[in-house]
């Protein structure tokens, strides 16, 4: 007698899309999901990540959310930008970004420097979008960052839908 879970691959008989969220089946006796909109993402067990045949885009789990991995440091920026855009419709401005310390390198060369005053000591604080930018703990301290890209520090703000209008009132 055969073990049903031997039949799927390691995420189980099926998955929510990384790009739609939409549930998907597992193709029995595969590694591969099958998305209608998306096309089939293979399952690798040694890694745990999941891969977008089509494109070749990496994604990784952590709490029931798939995080994209990135290569290229206009991804991870991408990704950044889009969710300062969601955060500020909420209502919300971020105060600060908290980067995966596995894109340091990647990402270092995009980042802002602001240089320090004649006489001071500081170091020049990185920034990105004009959002201090620091980076994750190993992720051995913490392991979500080996999975996660970001984290926005936010604090409640009022939300701005015209903020070009308030200089006439």
């Amino acid at each position: 007698m055969i073990n049903s879970s031997f039949q799927y691959p390691i995420f189980g008989p099926e998955i929510q899309c990384p790009h739609c969220r939409q549930t998907i089946p597992a193709l029995t006796l595969t590694d591969t999901y099958l998305c209608p909109r998306h096309g089939a993402f293979e399952a690798s067990p040694d890694s745990a990540e999941l891969v977008h045949l089509q494109s070749g885009r990496h994604w990784r789990l952590w709490n029931d959310e798939w995080y994209r991995q990135h290569t290229h440091p206009d991804g991870i920026r991408f990704e950044i930008h889009e969710a300062l855009d969601r955060l500020y419709t909420q209502g919300y401005r971020a105060t600060r970004v908290v980067i995966a310390q596995r894109y340091k390198e990647l990402i270092s060369t995009y980042l802002e420097r602001s240089t320090p005053w004649r006489g001071q000591s500081d170091s020049p604080k990185p920034r990105l979008y004009g959002l201090p930018v620091e980076f994750s703990p190993d992720p051995k301290e913490e392991p979500c960052w080996d999975v996660i890209n970001f984290d926005l520090e936010k604090e409640p703000g009022a939300p701005v839908r015209y903020p070009y209008f308030r200089l006439f009132e």
